[in-house]
Parts: structure tokens; C-alpha cells; sequence
């Protein structure tokens, strides 16, 4: 999980990496937009093996929902 957030939050350039827990809603950030959501598909597809979709990224509030469907799918 620890690794996950790590990752999640190197997509992001302006967001202080403090701000990035299991319960962050990842939405509710400034800097959070479509091509961030691009960019983690693409990096949970390299890192994982694992393909999400716009509806796994829509269903999911937190990293840790986004952890947890990766889970799922493994």
C-alpha cells in the first residue's frame, strides 16, 4: 500500500507528497484531472499488470479504494 501511494503520488508535480494517505480523496485535489487519470491507468497497467477503467477510477473515492480494485483484479 505504502508503495502504491508512493506512486500515486509521483503523477502529481504541484501536490506537497504529505498530503497523500490511504484515505485521501484523490479527487478533491487541485491538481487532479483527467490527464492524471491517463497517466494512472497507464502507471497501474506498467506496474501491476493490472488494466482499470474510467468506472474503477469513478467508483473509487480514496487511494485505498484504488488500491483495494487493483487488488481485486490481481
Amino acid at each position: 500500500m505504502q508503495n502504491f501511494i508512493k506512486q500515486f503520488a509521483e503523477l502529481f508535480e504541484e501536490t506537497d507528497p504529505e498530503v497523500f494517505k490511504a484515505g485521501t480523496k484523490f479527487r478533491e485535489l487541485d491538481e487532479w484531472s483527467s490527464l492524471i487519470a491517463l497517466a494512472l491507468i497507464s502507471m497501474i497497467d506498467e506496474e501491476y499488470d493490472i488494466v482499470l477503467n474510467g468506472e474503477d477510477i469513478r467508483d473509487a473515492v480514496t487511494i485505498e479504494d484504488l488500491y483495494n480494485k487493483v487488488l481485486e483484479k490481481k
